[in-house]
């Protein structure tokens, strides 16, 4: 009984199994991609064609267990017939799944029920070879035949464009007669210039001249004016920086704490640390200088954009996996961060998550969802502060875009912090 670490040779089966094993591999050839170099042109014939005239190289690809592999995936999706039980014996053979040692070994008695003798044996395997001989010439002048089609259609096409390239040939050179008898009578026009004609050229000539000569003044003084009002302008910015410092010095205006979204905050229950702000629809490096920006700000809208990262890991590995991204991003950009969990309708304690530093974390109270937080928050901010929130809620995005805020792409994010 064969195993499967030693299955019996293709030229060992009789020839009915032979024949339907070539035949089910020559009906799946075209799909299976990348072929020998011996069944790249079989995979060209008709259906019809293939298994008749690639016999010889089917069966000599077919000692590679790869290519019986991809055969027989492609057998699985499409189940051949087996009302015969050589079909049975060449599906088992292609197959080898679980038990085909047994059903290959069952369809063959069917097959060949009666053990020959040895004189019975050599007299089939030499009229075996005998017809695969036979085959093979077959094949082979079948396909010195095609190649040699290929070859006459190729030289009847390239008597063609012999011809076309003849024809060609011929009208560039009447076209090139054409134009040099042009060309010849249009210098014939030139030399009966008049010398009035001769006289305008030269008058033009120094109209240009002198238009010339006015457009680089021109542009002198256009230059000088620039710079002038350069100047007036810096002196006045210089100015209004001067009494800007002055005056915060006269008032003694203490550097400025807090965030306007701090009274927001204030309602929400932390998760631990300080915290976020968003962007959407920008390209990582795009996002990352934004929060490079001046006291940027960053809100991030939490299980939105966890589980679009990581959608198979536990809620509480979520959250520990964005808060632990975001603390590098905060160290190189500065970014005021702040991170808004949605706590559902959920009632009792929050999950308590260790933040780092520069990154605060909040859940939503009870009955209200993170993205109604998260617009709070961009509402609470001064017009002209740069506000990025991050999140996939196109409504969220479309509301803080109006409220000015920016939006950046869960992507964006993602390739920051991962």
């Amino acid at each position: 009984m064969p195993t499967s670490s030693s299955p019996v040779p293709l030229a060992q089966l009789p020839e009915p199994v032979r024949a339907r094993v070539v035949a089910l591999t020559a009906d799946v050839l075209p799909a299976l991609g990348q072929l020998p170099p011996s069944l790249r042109r079989v995979a060209s014939f008709a259906p019809a064609r293939r298994a008749r005239l690639g016999t010889t190289a089917i069966t000599t690809a077919l000692r590679d267990e790869d290519l019986r592999g991809r055969v027989a995936s492609h057998l699985v999706v499409q189940p051949p017939s087996t009302t015969t039980a050589a079909d049975r014996a060449a599906v088992a053979w292609l197959l080898r799944a679980g038990a085909w040692e047994e059903d290959l070994a069952s369809a063959l008695a069917e097959v060949a029920p009666a053990a020959p003798s040895r004189e019975q044996t050599e007299v089939v395997r030499l009229r075996e070879r005998l017809d695969a001989a036979d085959r093979a010439a077959r094949e082979q002048r079948a396909m010195h035949r095609a190649q040699l089609d290929e070859v006459k259609a190729e030289n009847t096409t390239l008597r063609r464009r012999l011809g076309e390239a003849r024809a060609a040939e011929r009208a560039a050179r009447a076209a090139g007669e054409q134009a040099a008898a042009e060309v010849a009578a249009l210098r014939r026009d030139a030399g009966d210039l008049t010398a009035a004609q001769e006289k305008e050229v030269r008058r033009l000539r120094a109209r240009v001249a002198e238009l010339e000569a006015g457009t680089s003044a021109d542009r002198r003084a256009v230059r000088a004016e620039r710079d002038e009002a350069t100047v007036r302008a810096r002196v006045l910015l210089e100015t209004v920086i001067d009494a800007a410092a002055g005056l915060r010095r006269e008032l003694a205006l203490p550097t400025v704490t807090g965030a306007p979204g701090d009274r927001v905050e204030a309602g929400l229950s932390p998760g631990v640390a300080d915290g976020a702000r968003v962007l959407t629809g920008a390209s990582a490096g795009l996002l990352e200088q934004y929060l490079a920006m001046p006291r940027a700000r960053l809100i991030v809208d939490g299980y939105n954009v966890s589980k679009s990262v990581w959608p198979t890991s536990p809620l509480e590995a979520q959250r520990i996996r964005l808060v632990n991204g975001l603390a590098p991003l905060v160290a190189r950009t500065g970014v005021d961060t702040t991170v808004v969990f949605d706590a559902g309708n959920a009632s009792g304690a929050r999950p308590v998550v260790s933040t780092p530093r520069g990154v605060r974390v909040y859940f939503s109270p009870e009955g209200v969802i993170a993205d109604d937080v998260i617009r709070d928050l961009v509402g609470a901010e001064p017009p002209g502060r740069v506000v990025v929130v991050v999140t996939g809620d196109q409504a969220v995005l479309a509301d803080v875009t109006r409220a000015g805020a920016r939006g950046a792409s869960v992507d964006a994010l993602a390739a920051l912090i991962s």
